[in-house]
């Protein structure tokens, strides 16, 4: 199913279907993220608004996108704050959402769903303070080589969400060409300390210092 008018559908379940990807995504970011300054932000695919009600409590301005007008009618019921902006964007379009220059862009369980990630993070870079960070939560690419997608049930059957494989070198070398460096990266498991297959993978990007 197409990316919009999937999520357009799953909105109204998203927030109560049983989701690891989601809830480790979320715990993902939060750890990552919570020794990090910022003040003005731009989130990429904020959904529901899971992740935005942590952010906007860390940075004085949130800019909150999503492709899913529905989703993001969800996002606005749970926070309603002059600090955020709600706004519905195709992001593979030149990004005239942005607002002036960001310490801290944030894609989460986005790029999957793009299958050219070069002008992704050209974009993401373009709009970055020199020494900005770039946050990414991805559902593992060991889970996509096992067939795992983006998917949800319907009275009509079950969805899968259009989805596209990435490797980690992949986001790293486009993230580098892009003039991103990569500085960390992290696994997350269903049971932490698990020796098996990890679900999440999170990498953070800062940007060259002029």
């Amino acid at each position: 199913m197409q990316v919009q008018q999937a999520y357009n559908q799953w909105a109204a379940q998203y927030d109560t279907n049983e989701n690891k990807t989601r809830d480790l995504e979320g715990i993902a970011l939060r750890t990552l993220l919570d020794p990090i300054p910022f003040t003005n932000c731009l989130e990429i695919g904020c959904g529901t608004g899971k992740n935005s009600q942590w952010l906007v409590q860390k940075a004085e301005q949130l800019t909150s996108v999503d492709f899913s007008e529905e989703m993001l009618a969800k996002a606005r019921k749970k926070l309603a704050s002059d600090n955020v902006a709600f706004v519905q964007a195709d992001i593979k379009q030149t990004w005239t959402f942005a607002k002036g220059l960001y310490d801290l862009v944030c894609f989460s369980l986005v790029l999957e769903h793009i299958e050219d990630l070069g002008p992704i993070f050209r974009e993401a870079a373009r709009v970055l303070l020199p020494g900005g960070w770039v946050y990414v939560g991805e559902l593992h690419p060991f889970k996509q080589y096992q067939g795992t997608r983006a998917r949800f049930d319907t009275p009509g059957g079950l969805q899968v969400v259009e989805c596209y494989n990435h490797h980690v070198s992949e986001f790293v070398q486009a993230a580098r060409k892009a003039g991103l460096l990569l500085a960390d990266l992290n696994e997350y498991f269903d049971d932490p300390g698990s020796t098996g297959m990890p679900r999440i993978l999170t990498l953070l990007f800062k940007k060259k210092d002029v």
